[in-house]
């Protein structure tokens, strides 16, 4: 009612003004008829104004004036009562979008957080900062929730590592406890022995009861191995098929739906591993946190345990030998006491036996002098095969002195042929005492050098002068030496005599001491007619001449075996090439002849000659396949047209290689990928052409694929190429890949991967993208249906730095420990460094690489690819 009247007083209001306007300018119309009669001198009547505007047509748009006017005012009026209305709206709405925000941030205040708030007004800028507040309210409620519950967990099992001292109890209850807080089926604490190098499970607990498993695994080996071994986080959601399964009396044994595994680390040590089981859940992202959090407080409290135990052990020990040399401190007493009476007796007697003493002592010294000199070694041994006394010589003979052969060096030293020879000698000599036994056995002297022992022996146990088996052994190395070497001549002529070389001896006059009877083959001389003769008088070929007085030249001067290759004519064989050695023999320190054995290599050059072709002409096809591989790779310039922030760096390890960046672009979306075929080198480029061009096609035909689905088609495209879908099909070549799809313009990003993950680097935060674990290609698994490749779809923000690489990288083994690169330590160059351009990034992983490679053989094909958006 109140609005209805306002509307009437103000159309009222309108009215009153259109009134006024039409009247003042009727007043103002009439001034003007005024104005023309009284200038015209005429009276003032009707028809005074009919004919003054008969005579001024003007004043006939004159007199349309008030009704200008009056309409004007009126439309002047309206537009205003109608801004005023709008106006009015704009409060009401101001007045509605306060009253409701003031109800949402009461909400807020009240910790009412899932609230809706619509806003209708674009321009309510309060509103919009509300729900921003709230959502980060949110974001921050659901941090301290989390924190709490981290928090929370931590302080439980703090409390079981504080009640216990007992490594296998501590392990139990820790595990029974993190199953029931991060609500989990099974689990299990492995404890780290470092002198074995293995994994030994302490404590299983799975479905609310405690398991009893004996499981060891040494490090590297399984999962459990393989966390050990790389000290980091396993999580596997693909069980491998022969992992352990879930036995339950309800559910029977079952296969875990995915797996956790947490290393047990303090001070870069490893203590041990702890695993957990789930059946329906995978691992919250938060759990995985807690769990590697509480890792390092597990595992140093296990380090402490363990020094504690030690130092426990150490004290008992130490309390014990104290035990044990207070008694032994008795016994010494008492012993000292014996001694002293013993000495007193002893020095008494002594007084008695010092004129005698003298007399022996000079015998001693005599018969010392001539055994000390003696050409052979006297050792007498008693009826248990004891050294008894041992004669001066051994030590001019064997280098040890008597004392050292009685504490064992008589038979440490031998063989174990001449130790059982020894035996066996003794045995004889106790069977038949009558009959003496000589054996030859090697001996080792105390300088290292072998010597050859001649000894006989003879049994006088009997003798009551010896009482004992008596051994005179001597060196007959120098007898040896002789006649192994005259054994040696004789086997020299023999093999000289058959062998297929040319085999001629000479002094250094050039005089012929002896020829084999391939001389005849070569020189067309019999071998009797080259002996005693002389070079220049023999029909020998100038070349062959040359080359025998060069040689006695040279080995004259330098007295050095030489080597030398000729061609010259032969008799019966044609031009054959020689390969001559020209060995000095001395006598006496003194150059005496010279032997030269000529061996025909001339098949061998011919074989060699026919492979280096062989190789030349494959070294040119796989230098042409590199240019053709080359040629149809991405030049980076162009690449950067495109992506200016972006860096590839390529290491084949070959020629060609089997990994290899792919770029294509159509219409607005950029294609890029680091590809890595099965194998290296040529196997590797094969397979390369393959995927390029089958990326090339699918790509090319529909630009609405995603890169899930891309890769779907790549799988079937390059299986149906290698024929790996038919039946009998045995080739399992295939290749791993992280693909991305790029639009600027829609700032998306979508990655799939096979085998390969992709690292986003996003405000000094380290994201991680795991492709599918499986490969494209390769023979289908019969009975079990493939999955389709994941699309992971990421909105691409400005500072947004990717990685994606092949295995070539982490897989490079290096260091000082010779441990492969890894991927943790691309994520740690990446992480430390992210304030990097892109550029940096690149010579960063260039000079650590080659550092870490060192002097090691580059084991695979290197790709990797950095994009900054």
């Amino acid at each position: 009612m109140a609005v209805k009247k306002h509307k009437t007083e103000l159309s009222k209001i309108s009215y009153s003004n259109v009134i006024i306007g039409v009247g003042i300018s009727f007043f103002f119309l009439l001034i003007s008829w005024m104005i023309d009669i009284i200038n015209n001198n005429l009276n003032v009547s009707l028809n005074t104004i009919k004919e003054i505007h008969v005579n001024d047509p003007v004043l006939f748009l004159i007199d349309l004036l008030p009704i200008i006017v009056g309409i004007l005012i009126y439309i002047l009026i309206k537009k205003r009562e109608k801004d005023k209305e709008s106006f009015r709206k704009i409060i009401k709405q101001r007045d509605q979008d306060i009253s409701r925000n003031a109800r949402f941030a009461k909400k807020i205040g009240e910790g009412t957080y899932d609230e809706g708030h619509e806003i209708v007004d674009e321009d309510d800028i309060i509103g919009k900062s509300l729900i921003v507040m709230r959502d980060n309210l949110l974001a921050n409620n659901k941090k301290e929730k989390d924190q709490n519950w981290i928090s929370e967990g931590k302080d439980i099992v703090s409390d079981i590592l504080r009640m216990h001292n007992n490594i296998e109890e501590l392990a139990y209850e820790v595990t029974v406890q993190l199953i029931k807080y991060v609500n989990v089926i099974q689990g299990a604490f492995y404890i780290f022995e470092e002198k074995e190098n293995k994994l030994i499970n302490i404590a299983t607990y799975g479905y609310n009861r405690k398991r009893y498993v004996t499981q060891e695994f040494n490090t590297g080996q399984g999962l459990i191995g393989q966390c050990a071994y790389e000290q980091d986080i396993v999580y596997r959601t693909e069980i491998p098929e022969d992992y352990a399964t879930i036995t339950s009396g309800i559910l029977g044994d079952k296969k875990p739906a995915s797996i956790l595994l947490v290393p047990l680390i303090t001070e870069e040590k490893l203590q041990g591993v702890l695993e957990f089981a789930s059946l329906d859940n995978e691992f919250q992202q938060l759990t995985i946190k807690f769990l590697t959090e509480l890792g390092e407080i597990i595992a140093r409290t296990l380090y402490n345990l363990r020094m504690n135990q030690r130092t426990e052990k150490l004290l008992q020990e130490s309390q014990q030998m104290t035990e044990e040399l207070k008694e032994n401190e008795e016994e010494l007493r008492q012993n000292a006491e014996e001694m002293r009476a013993t000495q007193e007796e002893l020095e008494i007697s002594n007084k008695n036996l010092g004129t005698q003493i003298k007399e022996v002592e000079n015998a001693q010294k005599r018969l010392h002098s001539l055994l000390e000199n003696a050409s052979e070694v006297i050792s007498i041994y008693d009826n248990d095969l004891k050294l008894k006394y041992q004669s001066p010589s051994v030590t001019k003979i064997l280098g040890y002195t008597p004392d050292e052969m009685m504490s064992g060096k008589d038979m440490d030293r031998l063989t174990a042929k001449g130790e059982a020879a020894m035996k066996e000698m003794f045995n004889q000599l106790l069977e038949d005492p009558q009959t003496p036994r000589t054996i030859l056995y090697t001996y080792i002297k105390k300088d290292g050098k072998k010597i050859h022992i001649e000894t006989t022996g003879r049994n006088l146990l009997n003798d009551p002068a010896i009482n004992g088996i008596i051994l005179n052994s001597q060196d007959i190395t120098e007898r040896k030496r002789a006649e192994k070497e005259e054994r040696m001549k004789s086997k020299m002529q023999s093999l000289s005599e058959n062998s297929p070389d040319l085999i001629l001896r000479m002094n250094t006059k050039g005089q012929f001491f002896y020829a084999n009877p391939m001389v005849m083959d070569y020189l067309g001389i019999k071998a009797i007619d080259m002996i005693n003769g002389r070079i220049d008088e023999l029909n020998i070929d100038p070349i062959l001449v040359d080359f025998f007085k060069g040689s006695i030249k040279n080995i004259r001067k330098t007295n050095q075996k030489l080597n030398e290759e000729i061609t010259m004519p032969t008799a019966m064989l044609g031009d054959r090439i020689m390969n001559y050695n020209a060995i000095p023999e001395f006598n006496e320190n003194e150059l005496e002849t010279i032997l030269f054995v000529g061996h025909d290599i001339t098949e061998a050059k011919k074989i060699e000659l026919e492979i280096k072709d062989k190789n030349k002409k494959i070294n040119e096809s796989i230098n042409y396949a590199q240019r053709i591989q080359s040629s149809i790779l991405p030049n980076t310039a162009i690449i950067q047209e495109y992506l200016p922030k972006s860096f590839i760096y390529y290491l084949p390890r070959d020629v060609v290689s089997g990994d290899f960046p792919w770029f294509f672009k159509k219409e607005d979306v950029l294609y890029i990928s680091a590809v890595d075929c099965t194998g290296h080198g040529v196997p590797g480029a094969l397979l390369s052409f393959i995927g390029y061009f089958q990326l090339n096609n699918i790509v090319d035909h529909d630009v609405s694929y995603t890169a899930g689905q891309i890769l779907d088609k790549l799988h079937f495209g390059v299986r149906s190429t290698l024929k790996q879908d038919r039946i009998d099909a045995d080739a399992r070549d295939g290749m791993d890949i992280a693909f991305c799809r790029i639009n600027l313009k829609k700032k998306e990003l979508q990655y799939s991967g096979a085998h390969r993950p992709l690292y986003l680097l996003r405000k000094g935060e380290l994201i991680e993208y795991k492709g599918n674990r499986k490969a494209i290609g390769g023979i289908p698994h019969r009975k079990k249906a493939e999955k389709d490749f994941i699309n992971h779809y990421i909105e691409i923000v400005k500072g947004d730095k990717i990685f994606i690489f092949s295995d070539g990288m982490p897989d490079q083994i290096g260091g000082s420990d010779k441990k492969k690169y890894s991927p943790q330590r691309i994520r740690q160059n990446i992480i430390d460094n992210k304030g990097l351009s892109m550029q940096q990034y690149a010579n960063l992983f260039s000079t650590d690489f080659k550092k870490w490679k060192g002097k090691n053989k580059q084991i695979d094909d290197v790709l990797l690819i950095g994009i900054e958006f």
